[in-house]
């Protein structure tokens, strides 16, 4: 099977450096090879141990010929396949009967029920977060680490918070695959607040939005999303707008005073004023949203997995409660379109593009196998910025062409 990759890590290369874009629109060559690169990985995870060299070779074929929206549709296919493995594994694990489950969420409500919430029809004010929700779902009394090792027991991996390996002074706490895991596989959630350019001036802090926040993080689309209020996760399912204060974790040393009060500051709406938030019932102990803990490679490392943008399809409402964010801002989407460093509304998208609801997500994706290893993830800095100390490129291209 490693021959079998190595195949597909030169196919990616050779796309990259042949391309025709180059000179044309670095950053579309970029996504492009993101996505070539995606399919490749993604796809051969979908293979199987069982792949032989002929099916390889036709997926290489695939990837220099198909385009890249076919590509990326594909990418979304394998990705939502592995999120729903994943769902289901965690459902044998939480729900004390799935099909009795699923019954009752079939059956019509009564009456006098709590109507059913969706995560694009929530505002703030509605509801807080110490309102009672009836429409939670019984699960499991397990704790979050119980339901991490169970995870493992069922998948073959799970994830840990731990010091970090890397050398420099701000690694801090790093994210660490406990288990193993083949090239392609899902290996972290990015959870968080989901902010559209259309509502960038509310993200705490904003303008400067980075100051005091490394847990943003950006898809090529413009699409923000703030992990800060995250933390974490939490003990329980239960109704989570994105204003919850994270929970500490009872065996993190030193003060967190200092620490309480920032994250209440961050999560505090701007001027106090009534706006647009979404919510929905959120299952907190999810073993695999700690994306946001991953770590930059220290120099002559190389990163061991990708980010991947995934469009949650909000019609899956079995898995909804696996999937660690919420919306920023009103129901229907505003169009906007950049020009130069500013983003100007475009007016309604409702009839544009596709017909079903989506949450703009990430996810991380491993580019090799991974064995009880340390994530690492290229942060790709703009540089034209001014970097951090600890900073080392992975691929000074690569970042120039991200940010071009």
């Amino acid at each position: 099977m490693a021959f079998l990759f190595n195949k597909f890590q030169e196919a990616v290369k050779v796309l990259a450096k042949n391309s025709p874009m180059l000179a044309k629109n670095p950053r579309k060559l970029q996504f492009e090879a993101d996505i070539n690169r995606l399919f490749l990985c993604t796809s051969y995870n979908r293979l199987g141990k069982d792949a032989d060299e002929a099916d390889v070779d036709e997926i290489i074929d695939m990837a220099n010929k198909a385009s890249v929206d076919d590509q990326q549709k594909q990418v979304q296919e394998n990705i939502h396949l592995q999120i729903k493995s994943f769902c289901m594994s965690m459902d044998e694990l939480l729900l004390p009967d799935v099909k009795k489950t699923n019954e009752v969420s079939e059956s019509p409500k009564q009456s006098n029920a709590t109507p059913q919430r969706s995560g694009l029809s929530l505002a703030i004010g509605r509801n807080r977060p110490g309102d009672k929700h009836p429409d939670v779902p019984e699960t499991r009394p397990l704790e979050r680490a119980d339901v991490s090792q169970k995870l493992k027991d069922h998948i073959g991996y799970t994830l840990d918070i731990k010091p970090s390996q890397i050398s420099h002074k701000e690694a801090g706490e790093g994210l660490f695959l406990n288990g193993e895991c083949d090239v392609g596989a899902v290996v972290a959630v990015y959870p968080g607040v989901i902010y559209s350019p259309a509502y960038y001036r509310y993200i705490p802090g904003y303008p400067r939005v980075d100051a005091q926040n490394s847990y943003l993080i950006t898809r090529y689309d413009g699409t923000v999303i703030n992990a800060k209020p995250w933390g974490y996760g939490g003990e329980t399912r239960d109704f989570w707008d994105g204003l919850t204060v994270p929970e500490i974790r009872p065996n993190m040393q030193g003060d967190e005073k200092g620490s309480d009060r920032l994250l209440k500051l961050l999560s505090k709406p701007l001027d106090g004023r009534r706006m647009g938030k979404s919510g929905d019932i959120i299952e907190r102990r999810n073993p695999l949203a700690l994306a946001h803990f991953a770590n930059h490679p220290a120099k002559g490392v190389e990163p061991n997995v990708m980010i991947c943008p995934y469009d949650f399809p909000l019609t899956e409402k079995e898995m909804r409660v696996y999937i660690p964010n919420v919306v920023f801002g009103d129901a229907e989407e505003v169009k906007m379109k950049k020009f130069g460093s500013f983003w100007l509304k475009l007016g309604s998208s409702r009839n544009s593009g596709s017909d079903v609801p989506v949450l703009k997500t990430l996810v991380m994706v491993a580019t090799r196998a991974l064995c009880d290893e340390e994530v690492l993830l290229n942060y790709r800095l703009s540089n034209s910025k001014r970097r951090p100390e600890w900073y080392s490129p992975v691929d000074e291209e690569e970042d120039r062409r991200r940010w071009s």
